[in-house]
């Protein structure tokens, strides 16, 4: 499995805001910063999550973003398939008539694998990458 930029941004985000000793907001040019992550490509990235309700916006000059509920609660699956769209097992198929047999091996082979990572990645929630439980 890679994963692609956008959800490793979000999930240095998250770990970053799971490790404030406060449930403040904290506002994205401060997330940026400290991540090393532009801006402008984090707050594409905070928005699905955002509405996943994996983070909550605040607005005003305290505002920014904090975890709706305890890093515990947040799956590392949650976090990638509300940036990347759910992760599928698909196979590029054949257009040959004598390779559909193959082919439905190949398309389950894969829905399989993309069943296993999606049971692990489910496992994993944001506390593990933070150190807090």
């Amino acid at each position: 499995m890679r994963l692609t930029r956008a959800s490793s941004y979000a999930l240095h985000a998250l770990v970053y805001m799971a490790a404030q000793k406060h449930n403040r907001p904290v506002p994205s040019h401060i997330v940026a910063q400290a991540r090393g992550i532009p801006e402008r490509f984090l707050l594409k990235v905070l928005k699905p999550l955002v509405s996943a309700r994996v983070l909550a916006s605040v607005k005003g000059p305290n505002g920014g973003y904090r975890l709706c509920r305890p890093a515990s609660t947040v799956s590392l699956l949650e976090i990638i398939e509300a940036v990347d769209g759910p992760i599928r097992g698909q196979a590029p198929l054949s257009e040959e008539e004598s390779d559909s047999a193959l082919n439905r091996k190949l398309e389950t082979i894969c829905k399989q694998s993309a069943d296993q990572v999606r049971r692990q990645l489910e496992k994993i929630h944001l506390s593990e990458l933070t150190g807090k439980k």
